[in-house]
């Protein structure tokens, strides 16, 4: 009988004193490496389905052959069991989770409403702490200039909290009649927030009040012979109704704050994609490209998917009103994820698979922008795949570098030495897991022992994966180092390449030094390894 048959009857029996409450179970690997997180109602009779015989799923045929081990946490409820789940695989990222990566987090306008005199800020993530929050928006771009357009229509302080409470005269933006100078109380709180109430409609997409209330106010002015004002007023209002034509509008007078999702993929992976549609507006969308996920396989496995999608995707960004999925997950599992999303949120929150024509004129919307940047996704993602296969040729790796950490250390006037770590995932960059250590043990600048700190204290974090490569910042010498430092750790299974920049001249025809080479040192190797810049391997 095989190891890795002996290791799954153990399991089985294992398996069998599992308790049937809710929890969340993490599935680990020889090396106590966490493999996978699932959520079950029943933690014995979930954990018990992945041991049938008659299972289909070849993704988790692979996923039990590589399992050593088998821990649970207990929860109060299913509600709890999802909420966890969601924290740990953002925490852990395990390899056979689906894990949302994006290079930048998601920006949202933030109204502090709870403040005396609130203020509008960019946020990018949605917190319980009494502010509102409107988007996703497309672009920090986007959120900055909405500000600066409802600071300048609506007189909003724009100041930091710090100047707004030691100011003793108006700045400069009142001045100009920008803002109401709440800071020396030239404008009281039931005023001021009379003004932010225009721009808390304007965001929230009730416009007709907007236009309404300042055409008033224009008026007014006007009659009271305050003709600048009267002006600006006028200003305002056509910039309101210019910002409102460039907005999709998919239906008037909602106010109902919607996601519809939808997908596109095939055997080389899906992209999911999010249409925001914001009291009636479509605000813009959000793509996500899942490289291990077949949207064509059995519909319990695309079930199963999509909620973690959901899971996870609402554990950081705003949770709207409603939630249109473009699969029906039955009524049970909806009114558990809106039960979740409740949570979350702290207001209701319908998920459904809509049957009425707008709901369906929204997923359409969605599946045809999945399709339309389906193709580049997987372009890139085959583009960044070329790349490392590169890396692995020439650096003669055992197997691609789907992992990859970077190195660096520095010395700040030869008292302080900090060091960063760099992380790529696939050929992307892993920000989450980026990472800057202040040397403690170390006095003076002493590059080998700030190595052997850094690299001892990485190790020492066994919720991460072992990289497939790093890579040190420095020569020959540094390599050395390094080399010999995780021969002291026991880690001679991952290799190492040190990285050294070397002037150039700029074309043939200069004489001056005007260009930097990337050189890769390897240990035993006297020649460095250089790639050309126009390679994805290079990018990478």
């Amino acid at each position: 009988m095989s190891d890795k048959k002996l290791i799954q009857d153990a399991l089985r029996e294992k398996v069998k004193e599992f308790p049937t409450q809710s929890g969340v179970y993490l599935m680990k690997s020889l090396q106590e490496k966490i493999l996978y997180i699932g959520k079950a109602k029943n933690l014995r009779n979930r954990v018990r389905s992945y041991f049938l015989a008659s299972i289909e799923s070849p993704k988790t045929r692979l996923l039990v052959q590589h399992i050593h081990e088998i821990e649970y946490i207990l929860t109060k409820t299913e509600v709890e069991a999802f909420l966890l789940e969601a924290s740990l695989i953002k925490k852990h990222r395990p390899r056979y989770n689906i894990r949302l990566r994006d290079d930048k987090s998601y920006p949202y306008i933030r109204l502090t409403w709870s403040e005396k005199f609130p203020r509008l800020y960019l946020a990018r993530k949605v917190k319980k702490d009494g502010s509102l929050y409107f988007g996703p928006y497309t672009s920090g771009g986007a959120v900055a200039g909405t500000i600066r357009f409802l600071n300048r229509t609506f007189r909003i302080r724009d100041c930091k909290d710090a100047m707004f409470r030691s100011r003793v005269r108006p700045c400069l933006t009142h001045q100009i009649g920008r803002c109401t100078a709440p800071c020396v109380k030239l404008i009281n709180e039931t005023d001021y927030r009379f003004e932010m109430e225009g721009a808390k409609l304007f965001l929230k997409g009730q416009n007709s009040k907007v236009i309404k209330a300042l055409t008033q106010k224009m008026r007014d002015a006007a009659e009271e012979e305050k003709f600048e004002v009267a002006a600006r007023l006028r200003d305002s209002i056509q910039s309101v109704k210019s910002i409102l034509e460039k907005q999709t509008v998919v239906q008037d007078s909602s106010d109902v704050d919607q996601d519809a999702i939808g997908y596109f993929g095939d055997e080389r992976g899906c992209l999911v994609e999010t249409v925001h549609v914001r009291a009636g507006r479509v605000l813009g969308t959000r793509s996500h490209f899942l490289p291990h996920v077949d949207p064509q396989s059995l519909h319990e496995e695309v079930r199963d998917w999509l909620v973690d999608f959901v899971n996870q995707y609402y554990e950081d960004n705003f949770v709207p009103d409603e939630v249109l999925l473009p699969t029906d997950i039955g009524p049970d599992l909806s009114k558990l994820m809106e039960q979740v999303l409740q949570e979350r949120s702290d207001h209701k929150v319908n998920v459904r698979y809509p049957t009425d024509n707008r709901g369906r004129g929204l997923l359409e919307m969605a599946h045809q922008n999945a399709e339309s940047h389906f193709a580049r996704s997987v372009s890139k993602s085959a583009e960044k795949r070329e790349g490392l296969v590169e890396i692995q040729t020439r650096f003669q790796l055992t197997k691609i570098p789907m992992r990859i950490e970077c190195y660096d250390i520095s010395n700040f006037q030869g008292s302080e030495t900090v060091a960063s770590q760099v992380v790529f995932e696939d050929g992307v960059p892993a920000k989450d897991h980026y990472r800057r250590y202040k040397i403690k043990s170390v006095s003076g600048i002493d590059d080998y022992q700030s190595m052997k700190e850094v690299l001892t204290r990485r190790f020492g974090h066994d919720e991460w994966d072992e990289p497939d490569l790093v890579v040190i910042d420095g020569g020959k010498g540094q390599l050395g180092v390094a080399t010999h430092i995780l021969t002291e750790l026991g880690k001679t299974h991952i290799p190492v390449v040190g990285l050294a920049k070397a002037r150039t001249l700029g074309t043939f025809e200069t004489t001056e030094v005007t260009a930097s080479e990337e050189r890769f040192f390897l240990p035993g190797r006297q020649n460095p390894v250089v790639f050309r810049t126009n390679t994805e391997a290079y990018q990478i």
